[in-house]
């Protein structure tokens, strides 16, 4: 019977795959020339108003559970109505739940009753209740309003008669087209990276794991693929379409920051202050080759907020935002929202492609207080890649 039950979920994931590989297409940019995005990293979300708050301050106690955590979400879309919501991972803490897909639904409940576009990612946490991380993401792929997929279609492509493999389960890559009525309504002018960077090493190696070499494979080829369709338009730019990219675990890279060439915190206590794992895969490299990547955005590290620049990629934290993960009493969970801009053609009639990315921070105050406005790429007029 279990076994029926397994085939039946995957019949039905893969029902909602194929619809997801059409629904992926309406991604595309307001008539306005903007589209945002809202990240949300670690809610550990577990059974709702029976889970107690961590790291919270002793009068906040009584009141907190994890419904703080969905108030903060549904705040958080009434503000900034994105046009489309990331979870990074650790979106449940399963070791504290004894039903995943409760959780998840409860998690996630606030971006399917808004109706909004949203796409997940697994984190190191997520997989410790009653299901496997494949499980997991057959599970959200049926969830409404969803885009996410288990494995990308690039894997079910033959090559030498076999099926390409790739390690984990998430990855995939979303597309956002131009402007509405702008020539360039059919292309993609925004990539969207999504990588499953797994739960744990070996206990060989000990700590966390790392995004791996298949996953990188199909990295490059769909960055290869998209480049090459954006530029074959007459109407688009020379340079790529600019690409964001999305996992949990931070990238080594991460610790070359310190507070002189960062914008935002890094309050983690242990090492130096960056949970990644003990493998660099060269995965930081393989982006710069691409040359199509201008920012990264993970979670993990519950206190640390940053963006820095290196090699002309922004690697950024989104900073804590559940109530039911670690944090730091009186220091507010958060969330990171990113803003892409077009700009006009030459004749400054219609949308053409990206003229900017920007970011900011909103916490779970009584405002909202936005923090730490910034660029991290701007198309310069030469026609130049942007800085």
């Amino acid at each position: 019977m279990a076994r029926m039950e397994g085939l039946l979920l995957r019949q039905v994931a893969l029902v909602w795959w194929f619809w997801c590989l059409s629904a992926a297409s309406a991604l595309q940019f307001s008539g306005r020339g903007q589209f945002k995005i809202l990240q949300v990293a670690d809610m550990h979300y577990a059974n709702g108003k029976t889970t107690a708050c961590r790291d919270v301050l002793p009068e906040q106690v009584a009141r907190c559970s994890d419904l703080n955590t969905t108030a903060f979400l549904e705040r958080m879309i009434r503000a900034e109505k994105p046009d489309l919501i990331v979870f990074t991972g650790d979106n449940i803490y399963g070791s504290d739940t004894a039903d995943a897909v409760k959780s998840m639904d409860a998690a996630f409940a606030p971006a399917v009753a808004a109706g909004i576009p949203w796409a997940a990612v697994l984190g190191n946490h997520d997989q410790e209740s009653t299901l496997t991380r494949e499980g997991l993401m057959n599970h959200i792929v049926t969830m409404k309003h969803t885009l996410s997929l288990v494995n990308p279609p690039s894997t079910t492509s033959a090559i030498n008669g076999k099926e390409p493999h790739i390690d984990g389960f998430g990855n995939y890559n979303l597309e956002v087209l131009g402007a509405d009525g702008s020539k360039l309504q059919s292309k993609s002018v925004l990539n969207l990276y999504f990588l499953d960077s797994g739960d744990y090493a070996p206990p060989s190696i000990g700590g966390y794991d790392w995004i791996k070499t298949s996953q990188q494979a199909w990295f490059q080829r769909t960055s290869f693929k998209l480049q090459k369709n954006y530029t074959s338009a007459p109407e688009a730019q020379s340079e790529p379409a600019p690409g964001l990219v999305y996992f949990h675990i931070p990238l080594q890279e991460y610790a070359r920051f310190d507070a002189s060439n960062f914008t935002g915190v890094k309050l983690e206590p242990a090492g130096n202050g960056i949970s990644s794992s003990k493998i660099n895969s060269g995965f930081f490299s393989t982006m710069v080759k691409a040359g199509d990547v201008r920012a990264v955005f993970t979670g993990h590290d519950h206190l640390n907020d940053f963006c820095g620049k290196l090699s002309d990629i922004n690697l950024c934290y989104a900073g804590g935002f559940g109530y039911h993960a670690y944090g730091k009493a009186g220091w507010s969970r958060r969330a990171r929202v990113v803003l892409v801009s077009l700009e006009k053609d030459k004749y400054n009639a219609t949308w053409g492609g990206v003229k900017s990315i920007r970011t900011w921070k909103r916490l779970d105050d009584a405002p909202l207080s936005k923090i730490d406005e910034q660029t991290l790429w701007q198309k310069v007029p030469s026609g130049k890649p942007g800085k």
